[in-house]
């Protein structure tokens, strides 16, 4: 039997760990959290908290993360679900083996997430949030597909995540089951090193939470000018969002 490989491509700050979760409830589904993720600190030099840790537990080999990500799945299980950050795809690394996985594109608009993740970091740059290169990646998989990539949308998903769980499963060419809309509180083995650091809302957790009715983010100058470069990437991943 084929394993089906599924690689979701999303940035920080959205509800990536939480789909994790969802698919580590399947008993049929082995995960990766982030296996690009010590390449990205290596070859960027970036101060991510826990970046020593995260390298030291990591392999910094893109080119082995890839040859392994495609060879046999963790526990031999049927269904091997990869959450990927699509800024972890640095200019030079080769692209090819992503053709190998079943990819889908989880989006958030660039407002929530810049002010979300400026509550964790100093900073932030377009480069930083994933959306520039998520457009890019969907362009190169409609490019050697010749047909829509899956896109969704975190709020519309957050309003209704069965349905959405039940088109991926169909898209996929699995049965749905209701362990996925459910977990366990607290960390998993699977959860990476830098999970400490980010995962604590995700930790406390044990299904998905309701979007909640709060103001537009309010956001400075610079922080505006980060979402508003990242606008145009989101508007055009939004238009082919999944809609069940």
């Amino acid at each position: 039997m084929i394993a089906l490989r599924i690689g979701m491509w999303s940035g920080p700050r959205n509800i990536s760990t939480a789909m994790m979760r969802a698919w580590e409830n399947r008993p049929d589904c082995a995960v990766s959290d982030e296996p690009l993720y010590a390449a990205y600190l290596a070859q960027t030099g970036l101060d991510h908290p826990g970046r020593d840790e995260v390298i030291a537990a990591g392999d910094t080999d893109w080119r082995r993360v890839a040859d392994a990500l495609l060879g046999p799945v963790p526990g031999g299980k049927p269904v091997w679900y990869q959450k990927h950050m699509a800024h972890h795809l640095l200019p030079g690394m080769d692209h090819d083996w992503i053709h190998g996985l079943h990819n889908v594109l989880l989006i958030r608009d660039p407002d929530e997430v810049v002010s979300s993740y400026l509550r964790s970091r100093a900073t932030v740059a377009p480069a930083d949030i994933g959306l520039l290169q998520q457009a890019e990646l969907f362009d190169e998989l409609a490019s050697a597909s010749g047909a829509t990539p899956t896109v969704i949308d975190s709020g519309d998903f957050l309003a209704d995540p069965e349905t959405f769980l039940r088109a991926l499963c169909d898209l996929f060419g699995i049965e749905f089951t209701g362990r996925m809309l459910h977990w366990p509180a607290g960390p998993r083995d699977s959860d990476g090193v830098w999970a400490p650091h980010w995962y604590d809302t995700v930790w406390n957790s044990t299904g998905f939470e309701p979007r909640s009715a709060r103001p537009a983010p309010v956001l400075d100058d610079n922080a505006r000018a980060v979402a508003d470069a990242c606008r145009p990437a989101y508007e055009k991943l939004r238009e082919a969002r999944l809609r069940p």
